[in-house]
């Protein structure tokens, strides 16, 4: 793996645990941050892989505009649409006042996220 993809994994991998632990807090949960997270997440990966095929691609929250780019190196990830659209609503509008997460908006955040970041990290030979 090219050390650049390398580093993408790596940061999306911060944004999967608090991500993760934020969806499942009791106390004080966050559910804005980790729907934000999510996307994050699913963002770094897609362009860990985008990086790992040599596929340029511009700075974007828009994760169907990279999963749609990465398709003709995965087409079977064709299967992942739904949950990029999902997630891409997270990338800006739950960082601001005016509009919250619920749980369940979080669980789905990162169950979508989840089914990316195995996906990828498939691909990458790392393990799930």
């Amino acid at each position: 793996m090219k050390q650049s993809t390398q580093a993408w994994v790596e940061r999306a991998e911060e944004d999967w645990g608090v991500a993760v632990r934020e969806a499942r807090a009791r106390k004080i949960p966050r559910y804005n941050l980790a729907c934000n997270l999510a996307q994050q997440c699913a963002e770094k990966y897609l362009k860990a892989r985008l990086e790992e095929a040599g596929i340029s691609f511009k700075k974007t929250h828009d994760l169907e505009e990279l999963l749609n780019q990465i398709l003709s190196a995965q087409p079977t990830w064709n299967v992942l649409q739904k949950g990029a659209a999902y997630l891409s609503a997270f990338a800006v509008d739950y960082r601001y006042p005016g509009v919250n997460a619920t749980s369940a908006m979080a669980r789905d955040a990162v169950k979508s996220c989840g089914n990316l970041r195995k996906a990828v990290r498939a691909s990458l030979g790392l393990p799930i």
